[in-house]
């Protein structure tokens, strides 16, 4: 593979590790464990995986000589800057435990496992790989591992390979996937142990007990970088309004963390559109508001940062979206037979009164991708709406009737932006290559413990690398009860932006400043070599996250 010269140097990382991961460990329990909610719904699902206790890891003074273990790994859904140190990690951990211990890595997701696709990751190829951005080592995939033929034949190439322990990266439905996996062969004595580890750039895989998911800290500092540029290049012209969108479909965290980065002047957080009922109108003449105080002092331009599932957030278009889901859903031959200059009509005369007006108000384009773009379940795809462009379309209207109003004297010219693909797949940031490589290496620390239904666990995130703490979290402890499909089902509870949080406080301490002055913050890209406090911070929600829990205990 040829390499640019900073891989090259990056190659030569060697990323920190937690100091007791740096010897022979042993596993020490914690308090037996409940999930979050839904108890008895949990464990009577989870028999033999449920109630198990937090683990940590202790320097063990007199380690056992251990035999060598064959260990499988499957890197599940999007992808996470950080993947292929998560690998290097634990080749090195099993590699430790004897160094006969050999790694297969199932190929494009689980559906590598039950296809029985995958390959031997040598020395030579997991080098190749270490600290690089990406999933190509083994490919990542889609498939959803919950039945049992997907299982028994899962097995099948398991007992092949003499593979006694699974490990399973993703987010928090690939990990809701490994618990069901490893109660089902628990339940079957099939003597697979399966183990997780937290990954998502979205970062809505978080709780009490995992800090933070990997690949956010990379994601949210690239991001941060192309506003910080665009953000120059708006102060420097002085005549464009940038609408940014950023990823995020379910949570705001990134949103969030870009705001607290780049101070832009304007942040939509879904959460709080949520929480305050606020209706598109609402969104629409906040951001206009800020637009036009603006241009009474002089500036014309500025910037919008949007989550991506904003749309879903807004109470009302929720509404719409359901009651269009089932429209379509039911009339779906009927609706294919009128003529496309009339779909939108047959749209607004067959939803309710409050619904049809709400359609009505969209522009067009949007409209049409919330009737016309469905996914294979025949739901709106919402990642294909172009919020940004929804909202600047809407902004300008409602500017033009504040301008006859008398209340708006200035000039509006919008530009949009959408990041998300340019944050998943970049070279780990000294943070993430640390926190994954610990986190592999933890995972295999697990597996020598014995233990299965657990997620690997590291902690104190905001100290030195050298300082945090490595363990092992019961993945039942995070599960609650939620209706997917019709049907309620045990998943990972995703965590979204609470409004009562440190972040968040701290973001609404400062917006009305951010929005009226031009206080941008232009941090510039990730820096991978130099003194600590420019290379190895971790984001500012982790900082404030950790600075809020101090302060309430």
């Amino acid at each position: 593979m040829e390499k640019s010269a900073l891989q090259k140097a990056r190659a030569t990382y060697q990323p920190k590790l937690p100091i007791v991961l740096t010897g022979a460990v042993k596993a020490v329990e914690g308090q037996p464990t409940n999930s979050v909610a839904d108890q008895e719904e949990i464990k009577k699902l989870f028999p033999n995986t449920y109630g198990l206790p937090e683990l940590k890891f202790e320097k063990d003074p007199a380690p056992a000589a251990r035999k060598p273990i064959n260990v499988g790994v499957i890197l599940s859904g999007g992808q996470a800057p950080g993947g292929h140190n998560v690998i290097s990690g634990l080749f090195d951990g099993i590699k430790k435990i004897n160094k006969e211990s050999r790694l297969y890595g199932f190929l494009m997701g689980p559906g590598g496992l039950v296809d029985h696709n995958y390959i031997e990751l040598t020395s030579n190829i997991i080098n190749e790989y270490r600290n690089t951005g990406g999933f190509d080592i083994i490919g990542s995939g889609r498939t959803k591992l919950e039945k049992k033929e997907q299982f028994d034949k899962g097995l099948e190439i398991l007992r092949e390979l003499n593979i006694s322990a699974l490990v399973i990266i993703g987010g928090d439905d690939s990990n809701t996937n490994a618990a069901i996996l490893a109660e089902y062969y628990k339940s079957i004595g099939a003597g697979v142990q399966v183990i997780g580890c937290p990954k998502t750039i979205d970062g809505d895989l978080k709780n009490d007990v995992i800090e933070t998911s990997f690949g956010f800290d990379t994601a949210t500092k690239v991001y941060s970088e192309v506003i910080g540029n665009i953000q120059r290049d708006c102060n420097s012209a002085k005549k464009y309004w940038h609408f940014i969108k950023l990823m995020g479909r379910s949570a705001s965290h990134i949103a969030l963390e870009c705001a607290l980065q780049t101070q832009p002047n304007v942040c939509i957080i879904s959460e709080e559109v949520e929480a305050k009922n606020m209706s598109l109108d609402d969104v629409v003449n906040y951001i206009a508001g800020i637009v036009a105080e603006r241009a009474a002092r002089g500036n014309n331009f500025g910037t919008v940062l949007i989550p991506e599932g904003l749309i879903e957030f807004i109470p009302a278009v929720k509404k719409l979206i359901a009651e269009l889901n089932d429209l379509l859903a039911k009339n779906a031959a009927e609706f294919a037979a009128v003529d496309a200059a009339d779909q939108r009509q047959y749209i607004i005369d067959h939803l309710s009164a409050d619904n049809a007006a709400i359609y009505a108000s969209l522009p067009l384009g949007v409209a049409r991708q919330l009737s016309l773009d469905r996914d294979p379940h025949g739901n709106v795809q919402v990642s294909l709406i172009e919020t940004e462009k929804l909202l600047s379309e809407m902004v300008g209207k409602r500017l033009a009737q504040m301008a006859e109003e008398g209340k708006y004297v200035g000039k509006f010219s919008a530009l949009h932006h959408f990041f998300g693909y340019e944050g998943r797949c970049a070279d780990p940031s000294n943070f993430d290559a640390d926190y994954c490589y610990a986190l592999g290496f933890n995972a295999s620390c697990l597996i020598n413990a014995g233990v299965t239904g657990y997620i690997s666990s590291v902690r104190k995130l905001t100290k030195p690398a050298v300082q945090w703490i490595p363990g092992g979290i019961p993945i039942t402890m995070m599960m609650n009860m939620e209706r997917r499909h019709g049907a309620m089902k045990p998943v990972i509870q995703k965590a979204l932006v609470r409004l009562d949080d440190a972040p968040f406080q701290k973001f609404a301490s400062k917006r009305n400043d951010w929005a009226y002055n031009t206080d941008y913050i232009y941090p510039g890209p990730i820096q991978y070599f130099g003194p600590a406090e420019v290379c190895d911070q971790p984001t500012l929600t982790l900082k404030y996250e950790h600075q809020g829990y101090k302060d309430r205990h």
